[in-house]
Order: C-alpha cells, then structure tokens, then sequence
C-alpha cells in the first residue's frame, strides 16, 4: 500500500537543481532524488536502471553540466529530466523509476509503494 513520505520544502530546491534524500521506512532506506524546473517538482528513485547504483557523481549533483539532463556518475548515461528516459549509454530505452509526490502547503512528499 502507498504511503507518504514528507522529505523537504519546496525552497530547498533551487529551480533547475536537484536534491537526494535518504528516507526511513518500515522495509528501510530509500534514496531518492527531486528536481526542480521552472514548472514543477519531480522525484525518481536514485537508482541507475543499468548497474542499480546511485546517481550522483557527488553529493546532490544528478544533472549534467549543462543541467539540462540527469547524468549516470558511474557510466555517464543520460537520462531526460522529464520522463527519466535514458537517451544515451548502456541504459538506452529504459527508465529512471518516477516517483509520485506531493506539494502542499509549501511541503514535498514522495509517495513510496511496496506492493
């Protein structure tokens, strides 16, 4: 069954920057990371679909130097920050996993399901 979790505010995400968050819950830690563009507010599992390592080549850091994509820090794959499509590397044609969240008040929360 899913369940909220409540991870930051909104304004501890720059706009076009990321943040990773390891949250306790009742099967463990679950590292996530949330983006922010000029829109809206995404959150993907921090986990590379390729080698199932973490994203970011150092803290925080999910986008490339450019910002205008996720960045793999173990083989340098790409991934689109809309849709988590991988759109080169090893992982070509697949997915980051997106997670569902929720802004209210100010406040994001990341739906986590482990059915």
């Amino acid at each position: 069954m899913p369940a909220l979790y409540p991870v930051c505010e909104i304004d501890e995400i720059d706009v076009g920057g990321s943040l990773g968050f390891s949250i306790a819950t009742k099967r463990g830690q679950e590292d996530i990371f949330l983006l922010r563009t000029a829109q809206s507010v995404l959150a993907y599992r921090n986990s590379c679909p390729h080698t199932g390592g973490p994203l970011d080549w150092v803290p925080n850091q999910f986008l490339n130097l450019d910002g205008d994509l996720i960045q793999c820090a173990t083989h340098a794959a790409l991934f689109r920050i809309g849709d988590g499509m991988c759109v080169r590397g090893p992982c070509a044609g697949q997915r980051l996993q997106a997670l569902r969240l929720d802004v209210s008040d100010g406040f994001v929360s990341v739906e986590l399901d482990f059915d």
